[in-house]
């Protein structure tokens, strides 16, 4: 069962009392912009400020009688504003107030977003810091290759989230632009300074052109952001879930001391984190094959894609906040086995030393086929029977031929794996 989220600040944003407030904050900038052009008086820009407010609940009311959201919404904010409201969603049409407002959730929920990341990356900043030289094995193909520490492992999932948060970065800002050009943008009935300066008071650029909506490429790539980001969560995640196998056990998610595993084997303790988050996963990048299906709308604007979004903006959103806070929490709260993966490392005698042995052999002139033979043989030996590979070294008469006891020990040295450790933590800032 997924944890309960306490976090209120994301899913906020997304509600309809603050959908509405958005709508009302892109009125009253248009508003402004005109006072700021002599077309609207002080006087009646403070009536208008002072009086515009709006009710949920009678919008609601009003809408199930029009069955148009922003009529009602506007029905709604002149009945409180009265005379002056002839001024409101002059020359506008609905696509100015909903894109526009869009463009500010996104750019308020992006803002938590860059923070969790933020926090991730520092809290595997200070796993790598603590396990800088935790030797653990590599794998490739999920088969032991060569060593290498659990703090390069972290250093793979900085880079990862980084490169997250300038991609992110990028979606944040292409997403950061306003309309106010009326239907179809051709600013029929409204000037292009009005937009210009409506959407500096909101602090959004204009976009540089809109037919009846924002290109829907601009919301596509902000929700494909996001389901990078999960895809990447989840590779962590099934990192984690890998290396918490019990016949693996380098690393477990904490577990509580009041914490249950099962309901029938007490002896459980399971990688939910990493499991809710690799389903959650699914749920996000799934909607990004829904937002790229927006893309293609009928001629200047339909209303196809409006229905889509009121899911994925906030669904996604909210998700990426949640997994990347569970995801630093479980980080966090990693328990590291260090014997086991030195234990994992030495299976079999060693044999993922096997490229030392190869590169010696190779350096004592003899051919690297006929040392890759050699050295596959006494490995696959040792594999296969359960024996140990430098054993078998030290008794082939083909290895002991051309390198000495001394020398074939020498090939597994640990340090030699670890010797460029700190270049590539240089890299990181950590």
């Amino acid at each position: 069962m997924i944890e309960r989220y306490s976090r209120e600040e994301m899913k906020k944003i997304w509600d309809i009392e603050t959908k509405f407030k958005y709508y009302l904050d892109v009125e009253l900038a248009v508003v402004k912009a005109y006072n700021k052009l002599g077309e609207i008086s002080d006087e009646v820009l403070n009536d208008i400020i002072n009086k515009a407010s709006f009710s949920v609940e009678r919008i609601d009311e009003i809408e199930s009688q029009v069955h148009h959201d922003v009529i009602a919404f506007l029905t709604n904010v002149n009945e409180n504003v009265g005379e002056n409201s002839r001024y409101i969603h002059m020359g506008m049409t609905s696509s100015d107030v909903i894109d526009t407002a869009l463009a500010l959730q996104m750019k308020a929920a992006g803002k938590i977003i860059l923070d969790d990341i933020d926090n991730l990356i520092k809290t595997i900043k200070e796993k790598a810091k603590e396990h800088k030289n935790t030797v653990c094995i590599g794998r490739s193909h999920g088969v032991h290759a060569e060593p290498i520490t659990f703090g390069v492992k972290l250093c793979g999932w900085i880079d990862l989230f980084e490169r997250n948060k300038r991609n992110f970065e990028k979606a944040l800002s292409e997403a950061n632009v306003g309309q106010i050009s009326g239907p179809v943008g051709t600013y029929s009935n409204i000037s292009p300074k009005v937009e210009e300066l409506a959407c500096d008071i909101l602090g959004l650029k204009p976009a540089k052109f809109s037919t009846q909506v924002i290109a829907r490429d601009i919301h596509a790539q902000y929700i494909q952001a996001l389901a990078l980001i999960a895809s990447c969560v989840e590779q962590v995640a099934v990192e984690l879930r890998h290396l918490q196998r019990t016949e693996v056990l380098e690393v477990e998610e904490g577990f509580t001391s009041s914490q249950k595993g099962s309901s029938a084997m007490p002896h459980k303790k399971n990688p939910i984190s990493g499991e809710n988050l690799s389903g959650l996963a699914r749920v996000v990048r799934a909607n990004s094959i829904a937002a790229m299906e927006n893309i293609p709308l009928w001629h200047e604007r339909d209303i196809s894609h409006s229905s889509v979004e009121r899911i994925i903006f906030p669904d996604s959103s909210v998700l990426i906040d949640y997994m990347l806070s569970r995801l630093e929490k479980t980080i966090k709260n990693l328990v590291i086995h260090k014997d086991n993966m030195l234990k994992n490392t030495n299976l079999f005698g060693g044999i993922v030393f096997s490229q030392k042995v190869l590169l010696k052999l190779c350096t004592k002139g003899m051919l690297r086929e006929d040392a890759y033979k050699i050295v596959q043989r006494n490995a696959l030996d040792a594999f296969n029977n359960n024996k140990s590979f430098i054993d078998n070294l030290l008794n082939d008469k083909d290895v002991t031929s051309k390198l000495s006891s001394e020398e074939i020990k020498s090939c597994f040295n640990i340090d030699d794996y670890l010797k460029n450790i700190n270049e590539i933590y240089k890299r990181f800032d950590v």
